[in-house]
């Protein structure tokens, strides 16, 4: 999609977890009369404020924040949904004269933005339901099979042991009537803004250590009440929001089937697992048009000030070719 001058800007600001980009966003959007409009798939959720990192209510009282906490656990996101919630915000944001800044670790929610997205109707619960019980009584390599003969062109994009994607082209076949290949035909556009784009892409060893700080912080703050409360409400284990980072740890621990100890350390190497998945993610994707380069920073210290130079730098990037 091509754009023209009277487009209206947008900054994304992306990294894997832990690298502080939510406190750069902040930063920026102090200093830019920015919105942070939230671009992780688990910070949506309302009953995880602790286990997400979601901004504290000192952060959102800096500048104005949207999509966060917005959905209840009991129901499932998807980029489709966040891409129409983001581009309300982001259109909100620059009808009264801000920079909508978009902040989060989610590659697929900035692809949605960047490169369009599959205009896929959403599955009924019943298709849900089916595919979580042939996957759970025939296993991936049987559902593929079974999905190669109702939905070929789709069965030939997903390797056998893929089971996350098996189950989802069987949902959007059982559920739409078409296969998942054949809706991916139909794209909607990317959005009709200017976008620049800052990566943070700190070392592995960095990110590391501010993964254990950052897990030790959130027991501190009531990350254990929080799990207890979102598991108390007997939520479908299937749901994105009961796989958030930290989850399914503490809920063994609460069950008595773990340490914390154990908990915490498991917790932080599945983070960690992530965080690589992410960074990989984010060196083989444009995060803007191919007209427009990246910023590359390492990782942004909630503590450190925003330098003079950066912001100046910062404001020539999005302003050069005004």
């Amino acid at each position: 999609m091509s754009h023209t001058a009277t487009d209206p800007h947008a900054l994304i600001v992306a990294g894997p977890t832990a690298s502080g980009k939510s406190a750069l966003a902040l930063a920026l959007a102090r200093r830019l009369n920015g919105t942070i409009v939230n671009a992780d798939s688990m910070q949506v959720y309302r009953e995880l404020r602790i286990l997400t990192a979601r901004p504290s209510p000192d952060d959102e009282a800096q500048a104005p924040h949207a999509l966060y906490g917005i959905k209840p656990a009991a129901q499932a996101g998807n980029a489709a949904w966040w891409r129409t919630e983001a581009l309300a915000a982001m259109q909100t944001s620059s009808e009264l004269g801000k920079l909508p800044i978009l902040t989060g670790g989610t590659g697929l929610y900035f692809a949605a933005l960047t490169q369009g997205l599959a205009d896929i109707p959403e599955p009924t619960a019943e298709a849900r339901t089916e595919a979580r019980r042939l996957h759970a009584e025939l296993g991936p390599e049987a559902l593929h099979a079974g999905l190669a003969k109702v939905d070929p062109a789709t069965a030939a994009r997903i390797k056998p042991n893929d089971s996350q994607r098996i189950a989802r082209a069987w949902e959007v076949w059982r559920g739409t009537g078409r296969g998942l290949a054949a809706w991916q035909n139909q794209t909607l556009p990317p959005v009709p803004f200017r976008l620049f784009a800052i990566r943070l892409d700190p070392p592995r060893e960095a990110l590391r250590q501010a993964i254990a700080t950052r897990f030790a912080a959130m027991l501190d703050m009531g990350a254990i009440e929080e799990a207890r409360a979102l598991l108390a409400l007997g939520l479908d284990p299937a749901l994105p929001a009961m796989r958030a980072h930290g989850v399914p740890e503490l809920s063994a621990y609460l069950r008595g089937d773990l340490s914390l100890e154990t908990a915490g350390t498991r917790t932080e190497l599945v983070t960690g697992q992530y965080t690589k998945r992410q960074a990989t993610w984010f060196r083989h994707h444009e995060l803007a048009p191919p007209e427009q380069s990246e910023i590359i920073l390492s990782r942004f210290d909630e503590n450190a000030q925003l330098s003079e130079s950066l912001v100046r730098r910062i404001i020539a990037f999005i302003q050069r070719e005004d």
